[in-house]
């Protein structure tokens, strides 16, 4: 079987559902985010050492996954991002949280886990997409929960990543 098909060729694609979209719609470009933080998600996992960590991202881009599928399905006949997704990402991240000191300052996305860093912004302009989806749509509202979670998650796994390293994280300096 060929990779490829040719079906896209014109600039629609198929949801899920088998009904043909334009690429350049709300739900394309929401669900091409989610994939977009994934692959980012998929990067920083494989600098890491940490275990732990990298069980975290293995999860957290299973649930990415996921999320794309659902987006990706308007009628909810597939996999759905659910309330106990966020709830799971929350224990997650009070986990890793336990380890750090409480923040008095923004920090600056940098050190061994720069690419966590990144996948954090990436994930924002994922949920902005979702965001402008659910004013289109509707219907999307675990994916908006879970990706809200999941950016904290990451920016703790960050802090997290440059503590077990002993980097000191540089604040703003405006």
């Amino acid at each position: 079987m060929k990779i490829y098909t040719g079906r896209g060729d014109a600039g629609e694609t198929d949801l899920r559902t088998g009904d043909r979209v334009s690429k350049s719609s709300e739900r394309i470009e929401a669900y091409g985010a989610v994939d977009e933080a994934n692959a980012s998600v998929g990067v920083a996992r494989e600098g890491l050492e940490e275990d732990d960590v990298r069980d975290a991202l293995m999860e957290v881009q299973q649930l990415l996954f996921k999320a794309q599928a659902d987006l990706a399905d308007p009628d909810d006949e597939g996999p759905t991002v659910e309330e106990e997704d966020a709830d799971r990402l929350e224990d997650v991240c009070d986990d890793f949280d336990e380890e750090l000191e409480p923040l008095d300052s923004f920090v600056l996305p940098s050190g061994p886990a720069a690419e966590l860093h990144r996948a954090r912004s990436v994930t924002r302009r994922a949920e902005r997409r979702c965001v402008k989806l659910q004013e289109v749509e509707g219907d999307v509202d675990e994916v908006l929960v879970a990706l809200n979670r999941l950016s904290d998650l990451l920016f703790v796994l960050a802090r997290v990543v440059n503590q077990r390293a002993e980097y000191t994280e540089d604040s703003p300096s405006y």
